[in-house]
């Protein structure tokens, strides 16, 4: 083939391309529902201060920051930082919601572990708490994996607590950190 017959049809079908791509109808994406909406409350700027216990260690309390992003009104993407002595923590949480299941889903990664812990939950019936549950290596059994619970409870527009469990042998569930989360001014 020439190079004028080779450029042409190249110009040909690219115009076929475009004309094709101009006729075919994009189906309307999806809004975000009242279970995505219910999430943005998590948006913002933030302080926390967490209290953590865990069995043969004396409690300690340990301050850092958030920053929450909204993903197109879908997800939340939530950054923590916070400082434990000599090391810095770094941690990502994701919490969306999926129709299909009818479950709030997400994700939590840190710096401290390789573990992606995969969340699944509901909003209880007050409409203030997200109870986000896991599976993962158990600070309280050694890293053992066990089920886990991640509660979320909203107080006000500026005050949201996170409280940690793991579930015991017996099938309880034990606390061992407490999150509180203000606003920042």
């Amino acid at each position: 083939m020439k190079k004028p017959l080779l450029a042409s049809v190249i110009v040909l079908l690219s115009a076929a391309v475009a004309l094709a791509a101009d006729s075919v109808e994009v189906p309307e994406m999806p809004a975000p529902q009242k279970e995505h909406q219910w999430l943005q409350k998590f948006v913002g700027q933030w302080n926390t201060k967490t209290e953590i216990t865990l069995p043969g260690q004396d409690p300690m309390t340990v301050e850092g920051t958030e920053s929450v992003k909204s993903l197109g009104g879908f997800w939340i993407v939530a950054d923590l930082k916070c400082d434990l002595g000599d090391q810095q923590m770094h941690g990502i949480m994701t919490v969306g919601y999926d129709p299909q299941s009818e479950k709030y889903i997400g994700t939590w990664i840190d710096s401290m572990g390789s573990h992606l812990w995969k969340y699944e939950g509901d909003v209880d019936e007050s409409g203030k708490k997200l109870i986000l549950n896991s599976e993962g290596p158990c600070p309280m059994k050694g890293g053992q994996m066990a089920k886990m619970r991640d509660v979320v409870e909203f107080h006000d527009d500026d005050t949201r607590t996170l409280t940690s469990y793991a579930q015991d042998d017996d099938g309880k569930w034990q606390s061992f950190m407490k999150m509180t989360v203000t606003r920042k001014k």
